[in-house]
């Protein structure tokens, strides 16, 4: 991966928990380059969909575990974080220290690995751990300051600092909470965050990079403690991008036009208390001119027993591909059966290293933009989302290529980062909307 350091420009509000030092909403807004994970590696097409598969199944697993226990659907744990997609650097302290973070819809808490972490249960980083020692700029925060109640798992130590605690799909991670000076393109904020001294998480879930950057509604998440009102992002191509990063803008920078179509609204979907996601309204699916009959009750969130509440669709920026629901995804395969008809081919054997499983659709490479149709979402008040062939269609081997869209768990459905690919997406918090128009995101 290129080591393109990328500066940010922090907004700040009256309600934000500390002081920025640029403007808030009405200022220029925040800016990050976003690179994916897998840019650090010298990886073919079909190894870069294996590589997603995996992601996006592990990912799910998450999600419909977090469906099928208690307490409230199992939607308690600040994080569902397990494997994702995106990284962006940043610095760190006074003198400045390198830092990468993966970056994260449904994450809150800010945070990175710390040189005081215990080496053998910490992950290993490309960088070095950031010294809070070595910062004339950081200061720990007491526990008797509502910085450490705004920490979904928070207690108080020995020494009277807000030690932390974050369960996540990957893992767990400890630490305590301090503020720092982040610096970014236009100036400096100073940000509460988790230096973190314990992790245990599965192998590789880190990527390499020191820790996550969370976007999600948390009070601790970037965009609540910036005071911003609205985030967007843009993500590039996965194949063929020439080394194009993706971007995310937070606050006044987050805005829509000038891409290559319309710019479609819908509103969010209340999602279940204490939940990091974002929910769309999915009612429907057409494939080139066919309506699919999907009930739109089977995107529904539903409480199926006291607190217990299921289903729904959430839009992640990091899970690789679409998994539908058993209903909707039986509906689309067998229209898609229907109409390619001739066309298909059978799946890639894994013993020639096929990216993709038993029972995929699959077509030769060379015909996908001659004979797959446009997949379209449809969500609430009109706004639909067309999806062309390559966006939901990928390599599986040299010659053959095969739907990237499967079938999930029986609980959610999740709208995954290859869908939205060349698409830019706007989160309107202050409204609750969610807004899209397709654009050359390497152009941004």
């Amino acid at each position: 991966m290129a080591r393109t350091l990328l500066f940010l420009v922090l907004l700040c509000s009256c309600t934000a928990l500390l002081t920025c030092t640029n403007g808030g909403d009405g200022g220029a807004g925040l800016r990050m380059k976003l690179t994916h994970v897998d840019a650090r590696g010298n990886y073919t097409d079909e190894e870069l969909v294996r590589r997603a598969v995996a992601v996006g199944r592990q990912r799910l697993a998450v999600v419909d575990a977090m469906a099928s226990g208690g307490g409230g659907g199992g939607v308690g744990v600040p994080v569902h974080w397990a494997t994702l997609q995106y990284v962006a650097e940043y610095l760190i302290g006074d003198p400045p220290q390198r830092a990468e973070a993966l970056v994260d819809t449904g994450s809150d808490l800010v945070w990175t690995q710390c040189s005081t972490c215990l080496r053998r249960v910490c992950a290993k980083q490309t960088l070095p751990y950031y010294n809070s020692s070595a910062s004339s700029s950081f200061a720990p925060v007491p526990c008797k300051e509502k910085l450490c109640a705004a920490s979904d798992l928070y207690f108080c130590a020995l020494d009277g600092g807000c030690s932390v605690i974050a369960s996540y799909g990957a893992g767990s991670i400890v630490g305590f909470l301090g503020t720092e000076a982040f610096s970014f393109q236009s100036g400096t904020a100073e940000l509460a965050f988790g230096c973190v001294t314990f992790t245990i998480i599965f192998p590789g879930a880190l990527q390499g990079s020191s820790g996550l950057i969370g976007l999600g509604r948390g009070r601790l998440s970037l965009v609540s403690q910036t005071g911003a009102k609205k985030f967007s992002y843009c993500l590039t191509r996965y194949f063929h991008n020439n080394g194009a990063s993706g971007h995310l803008f937070v606050g006044a920078s987050a805005s829509l036009g000038g891409g290559d179509g319309p710019v479609m609204t819908t509103p969010f979907v209340k999602g279940p208390k204490g939940s990091p996601f974002y929910y769309l309204p999915l009612v429907g699916l057409t494939v080139g001119k066919t309506r699919l009959p999907i009930p739109s009750t089977v995107f529904d969130l539903r409480e199926i027993a006291p607190g217990v509440v299921v289903g729904g669709v959430i839009i992640d920026s990091g899970t690789p591909f679409t998994s539908l629901v058993p209903d909707a995804y039986d509906a689309l395969a067998a229209e898609l059966t229907a109409q390619l008809n001739g066309s298909l081919v059978p799946v890639p054997p894994p013993g020639d290293g096929s990216a993709v499983g038993a029972g995929a659709l699959c077509v030769a490479r060379r015909d996908v933009d001659r004979v797959v149709p446009t997949l379209v979402f449809h969500f609430r008040g009109g706004a639909d989302m067309a999806l062309p062939p390559e966006n939901y269609w990928a390599p599986a081997d040299k010659a053959t290529a095969c739907m990237a869209i499967y079938a999930g768990g029986r609980y959610r459905s999740l709208i995954g980062n290859f869908q939205q690919q060349n698409m830019h997406v706007l989160y309107d918090l202050a409204n609750g909307e969610f807004s899209f128009q397709a654009a050359e995101c390497s152009a941004l």
